[in-house]
C-alpha cells in the first residue's frame, strides 16, 4: 500500500475538494468553449478550494482530455481524478500523473454517480488498477457505500483511501433515516481508518446538510461539486467555493 503523499497524512483538519465537472457540462451543453473549467479552477482556488475534482467519463460528457491536462499544469492545489477502472482511462491518468486517483462505477445511462463500487464483486481487477498506479506513486482511493463489508474489501485490495457515498444520506427526509444514515456514515469512517485507511466523503452534500458531517472526526476531506456551482451561478464561484469552505468548523481547519 502506497502512504507516501501528502495528501494521505493524518492530520487534524478537513479539506475541500471542489469538482468542476458541472462547468465543463455546462460548456458541452453548446459545444463552444464557455465556460472554461480552467478558469474556474483558479476561482476555486482563491476561494480556499484545497483540492480540484474531476470525473473523465468514457462518454467525455463534461470534462474532456484537454482539461485534464491544462489542469495538471494550472491547478496549484491538489488533483483529484475520478474515472473508472478501465485500462484506456488508466493509460491516460498515468501520463497526466493527478495527485491521486478515485475510482468510481460508471455506467453510460446515469445522470450522476449512483452508489458506491461493489469492491467484494471486483477485487481482483480493482486490486491490478491500484497496484498499477502504485507502481506509478500515485495513492488510490475507493467511492464506495459506508458498508462494512465494501471497507473491508477496499483494505484488502490495497487502496489508500475510501471516499465513503454520501447520497443516500443526502436524499434522506425523515429524521429517523437521516439518523440513520448519519450514524453508518460514523461507524463506516470509524472502522475504515482502524484499517489505516484516509476516510473522505462525497455525493449529494449542499450547504444545508454538511452540518451533521463535520463532526465526525475520521473524515478529511470532502468533496462537493454540484451544490457549489449552484451557488456559484447566483453568486460566482470565488464567494460559492469561500462559503462552503466557511462551513467547515476551524477547529478541524489547518
Amino acid at each position: 500500500m502506497f502512504h507516501d503523499s501528502t495528501l494521505l497524512r493524518k492530520v487534524a483538519m478537513a479539506r475541500l475538494g471542489v469538482n468542476i465537472d458541472h462547468v465543463a457540462t455546462l460548456r458541452q451543453a453548446r459545444g463552444g468553449h464557455e465556460p472554461d473549467p480552467i478558469a474556474a479552477s483558479v476561482l476555486a482556488d482563491l476561494g480556499g478550494a484545497d483540492g480540484l475534482v474531476v470525473h473523465l467519463r468514457e462518454d467525455r460528457r463534461h470534462i474532456q482530455e484537454r482539461d485534464l491536462n491544462l489542469l495538471r499544469d494550472v491547478v496549484p492545489s491538489a488533483l483529484n481524478l475520478e474515472m473508472a477502472a478501465d485500462d484506456a482511462t488508466a493509460k491516460i491518468a498515468l501520463r497526466v500523473r493527478p495527485d491521486k486517483v478515485t475510482l468510481v462505477p460508471e455506467r453510460r445511462q446515469e445522470l450522476t454517480t449512483e452508489g458506491g463500487l461493489a469492491v467484494t464483486e471486483h477485487r481482483k481487477r480493482l486490486t491490478t488498477v491500484i497496484r498499477l498506479f502504485h507502481d506509478a506513486q500515485i495513492p488510490v482511493s475507493l467511492f464506495i457505500d459506508p458498508d462494512r463489508r465494501q471497507i473491508r474489501a477496499a483494505h484488502k485490495v490495497g487502496a489508500d483511501a475510501v471516499e465513503l457515498h454520501t447520497g443516500t444520506y443526502a436524499n434522506s427526509r425523515h429524521p429517523q433515516e437521516i439518523r440513520k444514515e448519519v450514524e453508518a456514515l460514523v461507524q463506516g469512517a470509524r472502522l475504515a481508518q482502524q484499517l489505516g485507511l484516509e476516510v473522505n466523503a462525497g455525493h449529494g452534500l449542499t450547504y444545508h446538510n454538511i452540518h451533521r458531517l463535520t463532526g465526525i472526526a475520521e473524515i478529511v476531506e470532502f468533496n462537493i461539486g454540484h451544490s457549489i456551482i449552484s451557488r456559484a451561478v447566483l453568486v460566482g464561484l470565488e464567494r460559492a467555493v469561500r462559503d462552503m469552505r466557511a462551513l467547515i468548523p476551524s477547529s478541524l481547519r489547518s
